[in-house]
């Protein structure tokens, strides 16, 4: 009874908001799974030069995972700029953030197209993917029972009764069992081999790969049933006591990411929400859950005052939230990029990676970080860098690293006594038996 009374404050708070006419034409109605991949062909088709669609896998029962992609340069990652993934309708019946982000696919190419300024930065600036929907089979099956019939469950889970969300591995509950190691990172840690044992959806191990696959900086997952954000750890350490605070090593990044959102801003627990853990854990990613609203189907006659609504803050997270702290690249002293170099900042146990070209996009507050770039073989270098409040845009703050030779020390200890034995028999001594000498 309090949260349908909660809800329907909320509801009706957000129903004052006035709806102006967009200069884009969208039809808001609800769109099934042929139509979804049908308009969002012809809308990459209508703007090829800034969009393309791929399929990161396919669905239990065999239907397309398609992802549309916005850039000024589709297909392939620009240096330093930083790419974000939005992602809807991971539970089938939860359909508005699915139809949201069909709409801004169609937004983004007819706004660009039209000569908006603040689009084309977007855009030009940002290489931007859209999973409208991660759970193509659980929506067919909701989208059957219709908005006034469906449960709060129907369609929730994929074709094998999966629910996707819990499905990906639990890094959280290995990161609070080796937190008090000094030595232990918690950024990047791998996924332990018992996950596989265990049932993997298609529709999650497609997911995975294709968050292992781009170096994404941020992401958002649409979800529906609350009106919160929530964002890393949505595991709390102690899973009976649900409302408990979980901070990550990030906590103060969440909460300035989460400003054009603020209205709707939770860090209590409401569930758990393993792939945001798991983007957070495993790779450089940032994703937070945003929780649209109680009515998780609405009906069609709200779809456009629910795109009034939410349509600033989408925009407003692709336009400033990932551009904020810093970004630069890591090179050796012949310029080449460094992939996999360490990017950290002191007083923050959770370091960013280098990506395929050496570089690198790392969250921050405003104020006064020392940063230090490692890589196997080769130097450390440390910076001390500022940022001001009124930065706009990423800080560039680039690492050169010089390359550091071992094999001297190999060939100056003294060698065992089977050395000798190798090298008149013309066989190479093995370098690597010195190691435990």
């Amino acid at each position: 009874d309090f949260m349908y009374k909660f809800c329907a404050r909320q509801e009706l708070a957000l129903s004052s908001l006035s709806p102006e006419e967009p200069s884009t034409i969208i039809q808001f109605t609800y769109t099934s799974n042929a139509q979804m991949y049908s308009l969002l062909k012809r809308t990459a088709a209508k703007c090829s030069n800034i969009a393309h669609v791929y399929s990161i896998g396919r669905s239990t029962e065999g239907r397309d995972l398609l992802v549309i992609e916005f850039s000024n340069n589709p297909g392939q990652h620009e240096l330093l700029e930083p790419e974000i993934k939005l992602v809807g309708n991971m539970h089938g019946n939860e359909v508005l953030g699915r139809q949201l982000l069909i709409y801004l696919a169609q937004y983004l190419c007819s706004e660009y197209n039209l000569g908006n300024q603040r689009i084309q930065t977007i855009v030009n600036t940002t290489r931007i993917h859209i999973l409208a929907s991660m759970n193509p089979d659980g929506y067919e099956l909701a989208a059957s029972e219709g908005h006034l019939l469906n449960g709060w469950t129907n369609g929730r889970a994929n074709a094998q009764n999966i629910d996707l969300n819990r499905n990906f591995p639990d890094l959280t509950s290995i990161f609070y069992r080796n937190r008090r190691s000094r030595h232990y990172r918690i950024d990047h840690i791998p996924i332990p081999d018992s996950y596989w044992f265990g049932k993997v959806a298609p529709e999650t191990y497609a997911v995975m790969k294709w968050i292992r696959s781009l170096p994404f900086v941020q992401s958002a997952s649409l979800h529906g049933g609350e009106l919160v954000i929530s964002y890393p750890f949505d595991f709390s350490r102690h899973p009976q006591e649900e409302r408990m605070f979980s901070p990550t090593p990030d906590e103060l990044v969440p909460s300035v990411l989460t400003d054009p959102l603020s209205t709707r801003r939770s860090s209590s627990i409401l569930s758990v929400v393993r792939m945001s853990d798991f983007n957070y854990l495993h790779t450089n990613c940032l994703e937070i859950t945003v929780e649209l609203g109680c009515d998780k189907f609405p009906s069609e006659a709200e779809l456009y005052p629910e795109w009034k609504r939410n349509k600033e803050a989408l925009l407003s997270f692709m336009e400033y939230q990932v551009h904020r702290g810093i970004k630069g690249v890591v090179t050796d002293t012949e310029g080449n990029g460094i992939k996999g170099a360490s990017v950290s900042v002191r007083g923050v146990r959770k370091d960013v990676t280098t990506a395929e070209d050496g570089d690198y996009w790392r969250l921050l507050n405003p104020g006064t970080h020392i940063l230090t770039a490692t890589a196997k073989g080769y130097s450390r270098v440390s910076k001390r860098v500022h940022l001001p409040r009124t930065m706009n845009k990423a800080g560039r703050v680039d690492f050169v690293l010089e390359k550091v030779w071992f094999l001297f020390r190999i060939e100056r200890q003294e060698k065992p006594w089977w050395w000798n034995y190798f090298s008149q028999s013309g066989i190479s001594p093995p370098q690597w038996l010195l190691r435990s000498v």
